[in-house]
């Protein structure tokens, strides 16, 4: 069995890992080699440990990028959002880890809790193709969605065009709310982003050991550990599936 998971995930004797590098809570730093670091290379490194074959980081520049390239034989995983859009090639893990998604309104806003942005004519800010944009994007129907490339870029739209309401996970609305006195950032959360693991579907096997490894991640404190040991504040262990 662990031949077929091999010849699976690592056909060319290498793990190449698909690291989103937009996501700064996974990917917090830079190895001395120019490996990205963090805690999603860090899960990477683990698994190819686990399999006994080195690890080839894959970088993406943005999620919907890695996504896309599931079928060009670029990547064996993905350390992703796990997303309804996304899991139609893309065979995912439970999460190892989630964000709270929520929302920054400026000054003076009249907006005051959740229930109040999806309303005619507010517009909301929110970074294209992010895991908490594709959530948007099935759940807000009344509020119009303005997306930017980047979630700095995002941020900027949304204050030079003073928009309504800006959406983004709340440790980069803790950072954005400095540039913006009297802001506020919205009680609770729309969603939480999950961080999962994934695998093209045609790696049955796979999907398998990869499902298993991660609920052993969670349960053994090794998330926990990758977590502490880069710093990351506002990301948390995913609760067992």
């Amino acid at each position: 069995m662990m031949d077929q998971i091999k010849a699976e995930l690592a056909p060319t004797g290498v793990l190449r890992a698909g690291v989103n590098m937009g996501n700064f809570l996974l990917v917090t730093s830079q190895a001395e080699n120019g490996d990205p670091a963090g805690v999603s290379p860090s899960m990477a490194r683990a698994i190819a440990d686990s399999l006994g074959v080195p690890v080839q980081y894959v970088p993406f520049a943005r999620p919907g990028d890695l996504a896309d390239a599931v079928d060009n034989n670029v990547w064996d995983i993905g350390l992703i959002g796990a997303e309804p859009q996304r899991a139609e090639k893309i065979a995912f893990t439970a999460a190892y880890a989630e964000i709270e998604a929520t929302h920054m309104v400026p000054p003076g806003s009249p907006i005051t809790k959740m229930e109040d942005v999806d309303r005619p004519g507010n517009r909301i800010a929110v970074t294209a193709r992010a895991a908490y944009d594709l959530w948007l994007e099935r759940n807000i129907h009344q509020a119009k969605l303005i997306r930017s490339a980047t979630l700095d870029a995002a941020y900027e739209q949304f204050a030079a065009e003073k928009l309504e309401v800006l959406a983004g996970l709340r440790p980069k609305l803790l950072s954005d709310i400095e540039k913006m006195p009297g802001a506020r950032i919205l009680d609770g959360k729309f969603t939480a982003v999950q961080q999962a693991i994934g695998t093209s579907r045609r790696n049955s096997a796979a999907a398998g050991f990869l499902a298993d490894f991660v609920e052993k991640a969670k349960a053994s404190g090794l998330v926990a550990r990758f977590i502490a040991e880069h710093k990351v504040r506002g990301l948390s262990v995913a609760p067992p599936a």
